[in-house]
């Protein structure tokens, strides 16, 4: 048996250690929260995020008109151990889910700096962004009120999506890609459909040119040969069937089989789709999203019985 000093011992030693412990771990968490909000160069994740993300956007060269023309508190960014994707879209809460490895010293609490992110962490990101940005469009009442380009991008968003993304091919077998099976989407398909193809490219053409960018000299000479070297890029990802897009079936009997249906080559992204985004969301000049997408094959299929795409005027 035990007596009662050595009881009142043993109490009061264990009391000692259970205050060192809650010490440490308060005193641990306050100093990573000190560390993220004295530093200027990081976002409040609630306050400060989406102005900070243009701002460093705009510093690194990178599309922001489009994220100016979005209502500042219209995404919920939030970050989580994700183990399928590096990042998510929730179009439902508007809810932006990053991998915390993307925050700063993965606390999860705010954003790296764009300068500690890498090209491909940068497409990601931008991916995102670009579904943010086609729903909170489609949301709108009014979309004019976002300006003329909006308008036209979600009106040739809905136009193609009649006519190239509720009937299409897939690769039921994605290492097959000569494989495929006609599908016809229903709504909410085909609008995802478009949206991840277009996504998938927007994402690319960021990490991309990052990439040859900073490969690249700083001269004119070092710029013009990064942008042939990113044209080489596109017509080679274009030549292979990388920019392509999927959606996840509705049909609970197809979702048992797959949970995503990724498009078909022919179903790839085509070139006056190509145009669009460039001038629309990247903010290329007009005459050079012409001649970029014009370097691009032409042999994408239309399956008989899909109604004719309408010629907007590129």
């Amino acid at each position: 048996m035990i007596d009662g000093a050595k009881r009142r011992q043993i109490s009061v030693l264990l009391i000692c250690s259970l205050i060192v412990i809650f010490t440490t771990v308060f005193g641990f968490a306050r100093e990573r929260a000190a560390i993220t909000s004295d530093d200027p160069h990081h976002n409040d994740l609630k306050k400060d995020f989406w102005p900070s993300l243009i701002e460093q956007a705009k510093t690194a060269g990178l599309p922001t008109r489009f994220l100016l023309a979005m209502d500042p508190s219209y995404v919920r960014l939030e970050f989580d151990d994700l183990h399928a994707f590096a990042a998510e879209y929730h179009p439902e809460d508007h809810q932006l889910i990053l991998n915390r490895s993307l925050s700063f010293n993965g606390a999860g609490g705010t954003l790296k700096p764009m300068a500690q992110l890498t090209p491909r962490e940068l497409g990601t990101l931008y991916h995102e962004l670009f579904h943010a940005y086609l729903n909170y469009l489609g949301s709108l009442a009014n979309p004019a009120t976002v300006g003329p380009m909006a308008v036209r991008l979600l009106e040739f968003a809905r136009d193609r999506q009649q006519c190239r993304y509720q009937q299409v091919s897939i690769t039921p077998i994605v290492q097959k890609k000569g494989r495929t099976e006609v599908r016809f989407l229903t709504d909410r398909e085909s609008w995802e459909a478009l949206n991840e193809t277009w996504a998938v490219f927007v994402g690319w053409a960021i990490w991309t040119k990052l990439e040859v960018q900073r490969g690249a000299s700083q001269s004119q000479r070092g710029a013009a040969a990064a942008q042939d070297s990113w044209i080489k890029r596109l017509k080679k990802a274009d030549r292979d069937g990388d920019l392509i897009g999927y959606y996840e079936p509705e049909s609970d009997t197809e979702r048992s089989i797959a949970r995503k249906r990724y498009l078909a080559p022919s179903h790839r992204i085509t070139s006056q789709e190509v145009d669009r985004l460039l001038q629309d969301v990247l903010e290329f000049p007009t005459r050079e999203a012409h001649r970029i997408a014009g370097t691009l094959q032409h042999d994408s299929v239309v399956l008989p019985g899909s109604p004719l795409c309408h010629d907007f005027g590129q």
